[in-house]
């Protein structure tokens, strides 16, 4: 059985372009972006309320691009985009769409890393890309510098984004120096592409966690990014249409180095004409400013943002929030409560959720204010279709039962980076045609209304989120295992206020460490995380010492085992579930 959108979501208006970079379709009207004239400014940073036009942010998008060619030696026509790779390590910036753009002018390709890798992390994402230079930011320079030095990025390749109230350094050259250099410098000559080229040329590396080892770069063609700008904006035209909204000032909090920040805020919105108010992190009380002082309409946000809303109602109600429309969840399902919670506090909101992966680039089921159905992640875009496997491998005909979720789309994206065995894997083929395995066990539901919505029930890949972030627990135990301390190991999520899931350790003690104290070995092994591992990699469930890892004939970790050991533990605790 193959699940379609609802009859009221309208069809893409033409199929998505597949001869022209992202960055040109950002910028002609002819390809349905709103008149540049009657759009917002683009990105306005939450801080200082520092800004630029449209056409200010082109300007330095192709004056960037301009000194790129000069002092990478790059020009748009000569040599493989794949000698083209930038990385992007830094908080977000009014500037990081504009540098982001400024790679495809010179046909490259842009690699996007999460600013809270470790140095060991970010060395891995900047080799395995094959990245020739990097933007960062001060604040994590240091951890740039150490993984740049061991991917082999000279220093002189290194460049800063300019963050508010960040001090400088003179050392390197920032995206204002690249600007003023650009002035003297004759323009580039436009990128010559074949038919076709836009659908099978990476504008983005971008890393997704799997089953197994460090995170795996995804391919994600210009093609497949032009589509979901589509696919969102046309699903969500509907709504604003009814309401007469032309433009609206959306929150740029998310980071743009994730699949949703990227495509969803940074490209989408500006797209669209809208004005993304850009923050470089959380932090309650600026989160908050920034809503008042901008009247701010839409949030995307993650559900632990909701949950610290929640638990900092007092703070909240100091500030002015009415200006806000809807506030938009995704990379983890919002819990029902959480929602109910939410409209108590601010009756007027609409609550909506996504979902999407870095593998479909990104948002593939919405939910639409035409149709909101608490419990699910909402409907399939236009252009989408999907299907449910159950365990068998048969396709799942009724309402309510689960299986893996399969998908296809435009916005499906070309597989992963030299991993044929992880692509084949997970874009798979049968008689229809090319399909995306997402790894998460949903149910298809109707709505009051109607519709046909989808919820997810479990993560068959098992990934932990912690803030919005992807957690393999396979990594962490290849890194647990590399603890003289530890002879096996599970990791698994649990329940966390602030962030949602953490992972937790099931540790096996090697017997060379008998009689070492558990208080002693956890704060080792604690450390050894903490000192090679992001932050949101940490244990911060606990280490919990076991005889044995419960495992299948195969050798699979039996994770749901330890999960009722967990929740049992938590019960009896009288702790949340």
């Amino acid at each position: 059985m193959v699940f379609y959108p609802p009859p009221w979501v309208p069809k893409l208006p033409f199929d998505p372009p597949d001869s022209i970079s992202v960055g040109d379709f950002m910028r002609s009207e002819i390809h349905g972006r709103r008149e540049i004239a009657k759009s917002r400014n683009p990105f306005t940073c939450g801080i200082t309320g520092r800004t630029f036009t449209t056409a200010e942010a082109y300007r330095r998008s192709d004056n960037v691009a301009k000194a790129l060619s000069k002092v990478m030696g790059w020009e748009p026509n000569v040599d493989s985009p794949w000698d083209k790779v930038v990385g992007f390590f830094s908080f977000n910036t009014i500037d990081y769409m504009s540098v982001l753009l400024a790679v495809h002018r010179v046909d490259g390709i842009a690699t996007p890393a999460n600013v809270a890798y470790s140095a060991e992390e970010l060395e891995h994402q900047l080799k395995s890309s094959g990245a020739k230079a990097l933007f960062t930011c001060v604040p994590v320079l240091e951890t740039a510098l150490k993984a740049a030095k061991a991917a082999g990025i000279p220093e002189d390749k290194i460049f800063l984004m300019d963050l508010p109230q960040s001090p400088k350094n003179p050392g390197f050259k920032t995206v204002d120096n690249l600007i003023e250099l650009a002035q003297s410098l004759p323009d580039l000559e436009p990128v010559g592409w074949c038919a076709g080229q836009g659908a099978r040329q990476p504008a983005y590396l971008c890393y997704s966690s799997g089953t197994s080892g460090l995170p795996k770069a995804v391919m994600i063609s210009h093609r497949n990014v032009i589509a979901n700008i589509m696919q969102y904006c046309t699903y969500e035209s509907v709504n604003r249409r009814k309401l007469g909204i032309e433009t609206q000032v959306e929150l740029g909090l998310l980071p743009f180095s994730h699949i949703y920040g990227l495509v969803v805020v940074a490209h989408s919105g500006t797209w669209r004409g809208d004005e993304i108010v850009v923050l470089p992190k959380f932090e309650l009380e600026s989160y908050l400013q920034a809503i008042e002082r901008f009247k701010i309409n839409h949030l995307l946000v993650v559900p632990p943002i909701c949950i610290r809303m929640l638990s900092s109602r007092e703070i909240c109600k100091k500030y002015d929030l009415s200006s806000v429309r809807v506030l938009y969840t995704g990379a983890a399902p919002t819990g029902k409560e959480t929602v109910e919670e939410l409209l108590r506090l601010y009756p007027t909101w609409s609550i909506c959720q996504g979902y999407g992966l870095t593998e479909s680039a990104t948002v593939v089921i919405s939910t639409s204010e035409e149709d909101i159905f608490q419990g699910s992640s909402g409907s399939l875009l236009p252009g989408v279709r999907a299907k449910i496997m159950d365990q068998d491998g048969r396709e799942v005909t009724e309402y309510g039962k689960p299986g893996e979720l399969y998908l296809q789309s435009p916005s499906v994206t070309l597989g992963y980076l030299n991993n044929e065995k992880a692509t084949t894997e997970t874009f798979v083929w049968d008689e229809d045609g090319r399909w995306l395995r997402t790894g998460d066990e949903v149910i298809a539901i109707k709505s009051p209304k109607g519709n046909e919505h989808f919820a997810v029930v479990d993560r068959l890949k098992e990934l932990i989120k912690v803030k919005g972030h992807q957690v393999a627990p396979a990594e962490l135990e290849a890194h647990l295992l590399s603890h003289p301390a530890v002879d096996d190991c599970a990791v698994i999520a649990v329940p966390d206020d602030k962030s949602g899931e953490v992972p937790k350790a099931f540790v096996v003690k090697a017997a060379s460490m008998a009689s070492r104290s558990e208080e002693e070995l956890t704060t080792e092994i604690n450390k050894h995380v903490q000192d090679n591992k992001a932050h949101y990699k940490w244990l911060k469930g606990g280490i919990e010492f076991i005889e044995v890892v419960p495992k299948s004939p195969s050798g699979k970790i039996l994770r749901r085992l330890l999960r009722d050991k967990e929740r049992e533990a938590r019960r009896e605790k009288g702790a949340k579930l």
